[in-house]
């Protein structure tokens, strides 16, 4: 079973002192029969109290309050985190029989919310170019295979193209972005065929072999699989998720998984930096770099700044095409 220590910082860095900092924190693994938390220790500026709790989705959730005036504020987890494979779908049931399971989900809690979708206008174009209604001609489990090779191999893994407030219409049209994009987009493909999706974020452990997603936190998808359970879909690198991935929340889409959000009084203009390194245990070996951080700017609207030289380019060949 992989072992991993994962180091995870957040730092926020504002122009002048701010003051009453009231934060929300999702980093605390999910602990199950496929992953286990051996020890964490948590570190925050000024040191607040946080009180944990559980969310609707069975996430462990912190929440903690930095009344002092402060410049900065720094959130440091150092977690050990062992893994256990899973077995693949065996995929033997009639898939007529599958499909009709599905459907029967469609009022059904929990399933209720991992299949509504989210505000999609490009639906009819969605449908022709990715032949949803073929993918039925299969089973679930491989239809929801097929739509991850799609999101795989049609959307450029371009950092920086978009931010947590891009929409799915916007990705759609880029046809490129990060993790959490890809996750969407297969969320969005899933539901249309009446497959329960839900986003996942969390941390890849690739061990050097080339995997996207390293040095931030990751993002996937978990599709509903008839027989078998919630099944592990990373359409950024194309693969069923096991034992290299680390779950921290489950929910709808990244709004309900955020690692750290929250608000405080002063200047909106901050920067936000995230860095996270992954390390594996081998007995009493431990080889750990350091987190690199890597800087976001957030603009007066609180945002951040999303204006880059491919948005731009797309959104030129886009009016071109229009104007023909």
């Amino acid at each position: 079973m992989p072992q991993f220590s994962i180091h995870h910082v957040t730092r926020y860095s504002y122009e002048v002192p701010v003051r009453d900092s009231a934060n929300q924190i999702i980093l605390f693994p999910i602990k199950d029969e496929y992953q286990a938390v051996l020890k964490q220790q948590l570190t925050i500026t000024g040191d607040p109290a946080v009180d944990i709790y559980k969310d609707y989705y069975g996430n462990e959730v912190g929440s903690f309050t930095y009344a002092e005036t402060h410049q900065e504020l720094v959130i440091e987890s150092r977690v050990e985190v062992v893994t256990k494979s899973r077995e693949l779908p065996q995929d033997d049931m009639p898939k007529e029989e599958q499909w009709e399971q599905l459907q029967g989900l469609r009022y059904q809690a929990p399933f209720i919310d991992f299949l509504k979708q989210e505000p999609f206008a490009a639906v009819d174009e969605m449908k022709q170019l990715t032949h949803l209604e073929q993918v039925l001609d299969v089973s679930p489990f491989a239809a929801a295979q097929k739509l991850n090779e799609y999101v795989y191999e049609q959307f450029r893994y371009i950092k920086g193209v978009t931010n947590v407030e891009t929409t799915c219409d916007e990705i759609w049209k880029l046809k490129a972005g990060v993790c959490q994009d890809f996750a969407h987009i297969l969320l969005v493909m899933l539901r249309f065929i009446s497959i329960p999706a839900r986003y996942v974020s969390g941390y890849i452990c690739p061990n050097h072999n080339g995997m996207r997603g390293e040095g931030a936190t990751h993002a996937w998808v978990e599709a509903y699989i008839p027989n078998y359970g919630w099944l592990g879909l990373d359409p950024t690198n194309n693969c069923i998720v096991n034992d290299l991935h680390v779950r921290l929340a489950v929910g709808r889409n990244f709004s309900d998984c955020s690692p750290v959000k929250g608000t405080y009084k002063g200047t909106s203009n901050h920067t936000l930096e995230v860095g996270v390194s992954v390390s594996y245990e081998d007995g009493n070996v431990q080889d750990e770099a350091p987190a690199v951080l890597t800087a976001q700017p957030v603009s007066n609207n609180g945002q951040e700044g999303s204006d880059n030289s491919w948005r731009r380019y797309m959104e030129m060949i886009q009016q071109q095409q229009q104007q023909q």
